[in-house]
Protein backbone atom coordinates (compact mmCIF):
# COMPACT_ATOMS: atom_id res chain seq x y z
CA UNK A 1 0.00 0.00 0.00
CA UNK A 2 1.19 3.51 -0.78
CA UNK A 3 2.53 4.94 2.53
CA UNK A 4 1.02 8.35 1.77
CA UNK A 5 -2.41 6.74 1.42
CA UNK A 6 -1.84 4.82 4.66
CA UNK A 7 -0.84 8.03 6.45
CA UNK A 8 -3.91 9.85 5.15
CA UNK A 9 -6.11 6.97 6.33
CA UNK A 10 -4.54 7.06 9.79
CA UNK A 11 -4.86 10.82 10.04
CA UNK A 12 -8.50 10.66 8.99
CA UNK A 13 -9.16 7.94 11.57
CA UNK A 14 -7.56 9.95 14.36
CA UNK A 15 -9.47 13.04 13.32
CA UNK A 16 -12.71 11.07 13.47
CA UNK A 17 -11.78 9.73 16.91
CA UNK A 18 -10.87 13.21 18.10
CA UNK A 19 -14.11 14.67 16.78
CA UNK A 20 -16.05 11.91 18.52
CA UNK A 21 -14.19 12.75 21.73
CA UNK A 22 -15.16 16.41 21.42
CA UNK A 23 -18.81 15.39 21.07
CA UNK A 24 -18.51 13.37 24.29
CA UNK A 25 -16.44 16.06 26.00
CA UNK A 26 -19.20 18.63 25.52
CA UNK A 27 -21.40 16.55 27.83
CA UNK A 28 -18.57 16.15 30.33
CA UNK A 29 -18.09 19.91 30.38
CA UNK A 30 -21.76 20.63 31.02
CA UNK A 31 -21.87 18.09 33.86
CA UNK A 32 -18.78 19.61 35.46
CA UNK A 33 -19.85 23.25 35.09
CA UNK A 34 -22.87 22.77 37.34
CA UNK A 35 -20.90 20.99 40.07
CA UNK A 36 -18.05 23.49 39.78
CA UNK A 37 -20.47 26.36 40.32
CA UNK A 38 -21.79 24.77 43.51
CA UNK A 39 -18.47 23.61 44.92
CA UNK A 40 -16.45 26.64 43.85
CA UNK A 41 -18.93 29.11 45.30
CA UNK A 42 -20.41 27.33 48.31
CA UNK A 43 -17.75 24.70 49.13
CA UNK A 44 -20.57 22.16 48.95
CA UNK A 45 -19.21 18.90 47.53
CA UNK A 46 -22.44 17.53 46.12
CA UNK A 47 -21.68 13.89 45.34
CA UNK A 48 -25.36 13.50 44.42
CA UNK A 49 -24.80 15.73 41.37
CA UNK A 50 -24.90 12.74 39.03
CA UNK A 51 -28.27 11.73 40.46
CA UNK A 52 -29.72 14.98 39.12
CA UNK A 53 -28.32 13.98 35.72
CA UNK A 54 -30.05 10.63 36.14
CA UNK A 55 -33.36 12.26 37.13
CA UNK A 56 -33.14 14.65 34.19
CA UNK A 57 -32.66 11.69 31.86
CA UNK A 58 -35.68 9.88 33.27
CA UNK A 59 -37.90 12.96 33.14
CA UNK A 60 -37.02 13.43 29.46
CA UNK A 61 -37.56 9.73 28.79
CA UNK A 62 -41.01 9.86 30.39
CA UNK A 63 -42.06 13.04 28.60
CA UNK A 64 -40.95 11.62 25.25
CA UNK A 65 -42.27 8.06 25.53
CA UNK A 66 -45.51 8.81 27.41
CA UNK A 67 -46.51 12.25 26.14
CA UNK A 68 -44.57 12.55 22.89
CA UNK A 69 -42.74 15.71 24.02
CA UNK A 70 -39.62 16.31 21.92
CA UNK A 71 -36.51 16.14 24.20
CA UNK A 72 -35.31 19.55 23.04
CA UNK A 73 -38.71 21.17 23.58
CA UNK A 74 -38.85 19.43 26.94
CA UNK A 75 -35.91 21.57 28.07
CA UNK A 76 -38.34 24.48 28.33
CA UNK A 77 -39.97 22.59 31.22
CA UNK A 78 -36.87 20.87 32.52
CA UNK A 79 -34.68 23.92 33.14
CA UNK A 80 -37.08 25.76 35.50
CA UNK A 81 -38.20 22.47 37.08
CA UNK A 82 -34.68 21.45 38.09
CA UNK A 83 -33.74 24.99 39.07
CA UNK A 84 -36.65 25.08 41.51
CA UNK A 85 -35.80 21.58 42.71
CA UNK A 86 -32.22 22.66 43.38
CA UNK A 87 -33.33 25.84 45.15
CA UNK A 88 -35.72 23.82 47.30
CA UNK A 89 -33.06 21.26 48.24
CA UNK A 90 -30.65 24.06 49.13
CA UNK A 91 -33.29 25.69 51.34
CA UNK A 92 -34.20 22.45 53.13
CA UNK A 93 -30.87 20.62 53.26
CA UNK A 94 -27.94 23.01 52.92
CA UNK A 95 -29.01 26.47 54.07
CA UNK A 96 -28.93 25.70 57.78
CA UNK A 97 -25.57 23.97 57.46
CA UNK A 98 -24.04 26.96 55.65
CA UNK A 99 -25.42 29.42 58.21
CA UNK A 100 -23.86 27.44 61.06
CA UNK A 101 -20.37 28.02 59.64
CA UNK A 102 -17.59 25.99 61.29
CA UNK A 103 -14.81 26.59 58.79
CA UNK A 104 -14.24 25.29 55.24
CA UNK A 105 -13.03 21.83 56.32
CA UNK A 106 -16.05 21.21 58.54
CA UNK A 107 -18.36 22.62 55.87
CA UNK A 108 -17.00 20.28 53.19
CA UNK A 109 -17.22 17.27 55.52
CA UNK A 110 -20.83 18.04 56.51
CA UNK A 111 -21.89 18.70 52.91
CA UNK A 112 -20.30 15.43 51.84
CA UNK A 113 -22.31 13.47 54.41
CA UNK A 114 -25.54 15.27 53.51
CA UNK A 115 -25.08 14.74 49.79
CA UNK A 116 -24.41 11.03 50.27
CA UNK A 117 -27.78 10.80 51.97
CA UNK A 118 -29.33 12.75 49.11
CA UNK A 119 -27.64 10.41 46.62
CA UNK A 120 -29.25 7.30 48.12
CA UNK A 121 -32.60 9.06 48.48
CA UNK A 122 -32.74 10.08 44.80
CA UNK A 123 -31.43 6.73 43.57
CA UNK A 124 -34.06 4.80 45.52
CA UNK A 125 -36.75 7.24 44.41
CA UNK A 126 -35.84 6.47 40.79
CA UNK A 127 -35.94 2.74 41.55
CA UNK A 128 -39.39 3.15 43.06
CA UNK A 129 -40.79 5.19 40.17
CA UNK A 130 -39.10 3.65 37.11
CA UNK A 131 -37.83 0.32 38.43
CA UNK A 132 -34.44 -1.34 37.82
CA UNK A 133 -35.09 -2.20 34.17
CA UNK A 134 -32.72 -0.55 31.69
CA UNK A 135 -34.64 1.89 29.52
CA UNK A 136 -34.00 4.00 26.46
CA UNK A 137 -35.43 5.46 23.27
CA UNK A 138 -34.24 6.44 19.81
CA UNK A 139 -33.98 10.10 18.89
CA UNK A 140 -32.18 11.63 15.88
CA UNK A 141 -30.32 8.39 15.21
CA UNK A 142 -29.63 9.22 11.56
CA UNK A 143 -26.10 10.24 10.56
CA UNK A 144 -25.02 13.67 9.35
CA UNK A 145 -21.95 14.31 7.21
CA UNK A 146 -19.59 16.97 8.56
CA UNK A 147 -16.46 17.61 6.46
CA UNK A 148 -16.74 14.16 4.98
CA UNK A 149 -17.20 12.37 8.31
CA UNK A 150 -20.49 10.86 9.48
CA UNK A 151 -21.71 11.61 12.99
CA UNK A 152 -24.98 10.67 14.71
CA UNK A 153 -27.24 13.69 14.64
CA UNK A 154 -28.14 13.31 18.32
CA UNK A 155 -24.47 13.66 19.33
CA UNK A 156 -24.12 16.83 17.28
CA UNK A 157 -27.26 18.27 18.88
CA UNK A 158 -26.02 17.34 22.36
CA UNK A 159 -22.67 19.05 21.73
CA UNK A 160 -24.37 22.17 20.36
CA UNK A 161 -26.69 22.46 23.38
CA UNK A 162 -23.83 21.85 25.82
CA UNK A 163 -21.58 24.49 24.26
CA UNK A 164 -24.46 26.97 23.97
CA UNK A 165 -25.44 26.64 27.63
CA UNK A 166 -21.84 26.87 28.82
CA UNK A 167 -21.38 30.01 26.74
CA UNK A 168 -24.59 31.50 28.12
CA UNK A 169 -23.42 30.78 31.67
CA UNK A 170 -20.10 32.51 31.00
CA UNK A 171 -21.99 35.50 29.61
CA UNK A 172 -24.28 35.52 32.65
CA UNK A 173 -21.33 35.49 35.05
CA UNK A 174 -19.50 38.33 33.29
CA UNK A 175 -22.25 40.54 31.90
CA UNK A 176 -25.06 40.62 34.48
CA UNK A 177 -25.36 42.09 37.95
CA UNK A 178 -26.26 38.72 39.47
CA UNK A 179 -23.31 37.05 37.74
CA UNK A 180 -20.98 39.77 39.01
CA UNK A 181 -22.32 39.23 42.52
CA UNK A 182 -21.66 35.49 42.25
CA UNK A 183 -18.08 36.10 41.14
CA UNK A 184 -17.58 38.65 43.91
CA UNK A 185 -18.81 36.12 46.46
CA UNK A 186 -16.30 33.58 45.21
CA UNK A 187 -13.43 36.08 45.11
CA UNK A 188 -13.97 37.38 48.65
CA UNK A 189 -16.79 35.83 50.72
CA UNK A 190 -16.12 38.04 53.76
CA UNK A 191 -15.98 41.20 51.67
CA UNK A 192 -19.13 40.24 49.78
CA UNK A 193 -20.99 39.75 53.06
CA UNK A 194 -19.61 43.04 54.43
CA UNK A 195 -20.97 45.06 51.51
CA UNK A 196 -24.41 43.52 51.97
CA UNK A 197 -24.65 40.97 49.17
CA UNK A 198 -27.59 38.58 49.84
CA UNK A 199 -25.67 35.37 50.56
CA UNK A 200 -28.75 33.17 50.99
CA UNK A 201 -30.17 34.20 47.62
CA UNK A 202 -26.82 33.83 45.87
CA UNK A 203 -26.19 30.40 47.37
CA UNK A 204 -29.68 29.28 46.38
CA UNK A 205 -29.13 30.67 42.89
CA UNK A 206 -25.85 28.81 42.43
CA UNK A 207 -27.26 25.51 43.69
CA UNK A 208 -30.36 25.92 41.54
CA UNK A 209 -28.25 26.69 38.45
CA UNK A 210 -26.07 23.67 39.13
CA UNK A 211 -29.08 21.38 39.36
CA UNK A 212 -30.65 22.92 36.24
CA UNK A 213 -27.46 22.26 34.26
CA UNK A 214 -27.40 18.68 35.58
CA UNK A 215 -31.02 18.19 34.53
CA UNK A 216 -30.27 19.48 31.02
CA UNK A 217 -27.25 17.17 30.84
CA UNK A 218 -29.52 14.28 31.79
CA UNK A 219 -31.86 15.18 28.96
CA UNK A 220 -28.95 15.07 26.51
CA UNK A 221 -27.65 11.83 28.02
CA UNK A 222 -31.06 10.20 27.50
CA UNK A 223 -30.76 10.86 23.74
CA UNK A 224 -27.50 8.93 23.56
CA UNK A 225 -27.33 6.18 26.19
CA UNK A 226 -29.45 3.65 28.05
CA UNK A 227 -30.83 4.62 31.45
CA UNK A 228 -30.86 2.99 34.85
CA UNK A 229 -31.13 4.40 38.40
CA UNK A 230 -27.43 3.74 39.07
CA UNK A 231 -25.92 5.81 36.25
CA UNK A 232 -25.47 8.89 38.44
CA UNK A 233 -22.24 8.15 40.33
CA UNK A 234 -20.03 7.69 37.22
CA UNK A 235 -21.14 11.14 36.03
CA UNK A 236 -20.28 12.66 39.40
CA UNK A 237 -16.80 11.12 39.23
CA UNK A 238 -16.37 12.40 35.68
CA UNK A 239 -17.39 15.90 36.80
CA UNK A 240 -14.82 15.81 39.61
CA UNK A 241 -12.09 14.72 37.18
CA UNK A 242 -12.97 17.57 34.83
CA UNK A 243 -13.00 20.10 37.70
CA UNK A 244 -9.56 18.96 38.81
CA UNK A 245 -8.29 19.23 35.23
CA UNK A 246 -9.78 22.67 34.64
CA UNK A 247 -9.37 24.18 38.08
CA UNK A 248 -11.78 24.75 40.95
CA UNK A 249 -14.18 27.60 40.28
CA UNK A 250 -13.27 28.04 36.61
CA UNK A 251 -16.21 27.65 34.24
CA UNK A 252 -13.98 28.10 31.21
CA UNK A 253 -11.56 25.55 32.67
CA UNK A 254 -14.42 23.06 33.03
CA UNK A 255 -15.30 23.55 29.38
CA UNK A 256 -11.74 22.97 28.18
CA UNK A 257 -11.16 20.17 30.69
CA UNK A 258 -14.33 18.37 29.61
CA UNK A 259 -13.41 18.54 25.93
CA UNK A 260 -9.86 17.38 26.71
CA UNK A 261 -11.09 14.44 28.76
CA UNK A 262 -13.52 13.41 26.03
CA UNK A 263 -10.77 13.42 23.40
CA UNK A 264 -8.33 11.54 25.65
CA UNK A 265 -10.93 8.88 26.46
CA UNK A 266 -11.75 8.38 22.78
CA UNK A 267 -8.09 8.14 21.79
CA UNK A 268 -7.41 5.86 24.75
CA UNK A 269 -10.23 3.53 23.73
CA UNK A 270 -8.72 3.26 20.24
CA UNK A 271 -5.07 2.88 21.32
CA UNK A 272 -5.34 0.59 24.37
CA UNK A 273 -8.92 -0.65 24.14
CA UNK A 274 -12.12 0.34 25.88
CA UNK A 275 -11.32 -1.79 28.92
CA UNK A 276 -8.27 0.35 29.81
CA UNK A 277 -9.76 3.70 28.84
CA UNK A 278 -10.90 4.45 32.38
CA UNK A 279 -7.49 3.50 33.76
CA UNK A 280 -5.85 6.07 31.48
CA UNK A 281 -8.32 8.71 32.62
CA UNK A 282 -7.45 8.15 36.27
CA UNK A 283 -3.74 7.99 35.47
CA UNK A 284 -4.11 11.47 33.98
CA UNK A 285 -5.98 12.58 37.10
CA UNK A 286 -3.20 11.28 39.38
CA UNK A 287 -0.56 13.04 37.26
CA UNK A 288 -2.45 16.35 37.47
CA UNK A 289 -2.87 16.01 41.24
CA UNK A 290 0.85 15.33 41.62
CA UNK A 291 2.24 18.04 39.34
CA UNK A 292 -0.51 20.68 38.97
CA UNK A 293 -2.99 20.13 41.82
CA UNK A 294 -4.67 23.49 41.10
CA UNK A 295 -5.57 22.44 37.53
CA UNK A 296 -4.08 22.57 34.06
CA UNK A 297 -5.60 25.94 33.18
CA UNK A 298 -4.93 27.99 36.32
CA UNK A 299 -1.65 29.71 37.13
CA UNK A 300 -1.96 29.44 40.89
CA UNK A 301 -3.97 27.46 43.46
CA UNK A 302 -7.61 28.42 43.87
CA UNK A 303 -8.12 30.94 46.62
CA UNK A 304 -10.74 33.49 47.61
CA UNK A 305 -9.15 35.75 45.02
CA UNK A 306 -9.77 33.34 42.13
CA UNK A 307 -12.55 34.25 39.74
CA UNK A 308 -15.56 32.07 39.24
CA UNK A 309 -15.78 32.76 35.60
CA UNK A 310 -12.11 32.24 34.77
Amino acid sequence: MDMRLFFRMDMRLFLEIGAGGILLGGLYALIAVGLNLQYGLMRVLNVAHGEFVMLGAYVTYTLYTSLGVDPLLGLIVQVPLFFLLGWGIYSVVYRGMLEQGGGPVQLEANSLLLSFGLLFLLENLALLVWGPTIRGYQYLYHSVSVLGTLFPANRLVALGVALLLTGLLLGFLHRTALGTALRALMQDPEGAEAVGLPLVRLHGLSFGLGCALAGVTGSLVSMLFSLSPIIGMPYTITALVVIILGGLGSVAGSLVGGLLLGVLESLGAYVVGADLRTALTYALLVAVLLFRPYGLFQTKPHSPGQSAGG
